[in-house]
């Protein structure tokens, strides 16, 4: 495959599924701050989980939850906002319109024109209320449609592969992301029921709530969050499932020059398929998803390297 090809349809999952994160970040900042009664440190947080806080304060100075809302939802301005995102995945997508299905192109498509007709009325009056949901749900809804649509209708040849390798290398980093800045944001409230909120939350922003109370059956402990959220393999968005989905599809697509891509991939992997979660915690939480976060940026510096970069 062409370089400049699997460029594009890696960047395409990669900013699609972007936009989903996104999403999820705002939705629950936004339902917490409701529930919180407040709300700058949620805001806050979220532009830190996006490292935006500077590009954010330089253009807007105080932390307003409108104004985070707009900077993040629809400001084109800002490459990682949802709207910037789908924009790219777009773009990408129309640069190999012949690699892809004609389903996954007209979803993608769609997803960019619809998305950019509701931007208007949302950047209107204050950014609050049952349509700004509605407008997260169906963000993630549409991602939801195109992995779908790429599952259901395209052959799984390297396409394909480099279609998932993106998709899985960044859910794995805006997991790593949330759970690095909200287990040091979230710590024990004086306020039992505060926290449960705040775990809970948590939970819900990454689909795992359910999934949860289905494994634990139990109150909800940072602990027990950090544990599934790392190590459980059966946990879709979990670190462990979606690096163990990287490393499989790195020997799927292995090149003469790849050797050392695949070997740091299976190491970050191992880490996770035999670490333990009080190993992990002894050693401290932040400092570990700081390391994770370290190897899956050099990981996807090596991708580049090996397969996306046109070979001189």
């Amino acid at each position: 495959m062409l370089s400049r090809t699997a460029d594009s349809l890696y960047w395409m999952a990669r900013y699609t599924e972007r936009a989903e994160n996104i999403a999820r970040l705002m939705e629950v900042s936004y339902r917490m701050s409701l529930q919180m009664h407040g709300g700058g440190g949620y805001w806050g947080a979220a532009l830190g989980i996006t490292g935006l806080e500077a590009a954010y304060s330089a253009k807007h100075g105080e932390i307003s939850a409108n104004d985070v809302l707009r900077f993040m939802g629809t400001d084109f301005g800002n490459p990682s906002s949802i709207l910037s995102c789908l924009k790219s995945a777009r773009e990408n997508c129309h640069a190999v319109r012949g690699t892809v299905t004609s389903e996954v192109w007209e979803t993608i498509n769609t997803t960019w024109l619809e998305a950019r007709a509701s931007a208007t009325s949302l950047m209107q009056g204050d950014v609050s209320g049952s349509e700004l949901t509605k407008y997260f749900e169906w963000v993630k809804f549409r991602s939801h449609l195109s992995r779908g649509v790429t599952v259901g209708t395209m052959l799984q040849d390297e396409a394909f592969h480099f279609i998932r390798l993106g998709t899985f290398l960044e859910r794995a980093d805006n997991t790593a992301r949330l759970l690095d800045v909200k287990y040091d944001d979230l710590a024990p409230a004086e306020d039992a029921r505060n926290e449960y909120y705040e775990w809970g939350a948590l939970l819900r922003s990454l689909s795992s709530f359910e999934i949860y109370r289905k494994v634990y059956r139990d109150v909800i402990t940072p602990n027990r969050v950090a544990e599934l959220l790392i190590l459980r393999d059966d946990m879709p968005r979990s670190l462990h499932a979606c690096m163990k989905e990287v490393d499989q599809i790195l020997g799927q697509v292995a090149n003469a020059r790849s050797a050392e891509t695949r070997r740091m991939a299976g190491r970050v992997y191992s880490s996770l398929r035999y670490g333990r979660i009080d190993d992990i915690l002894s050693v401290g939480l932040h400092d570990y998803l700081t390391d994770f976060l370290t190897n899956t940026a050099n990981l996807g510096n090596r991708i580049a390297q090996d397969f996306l970069v046109p070979m001189a």
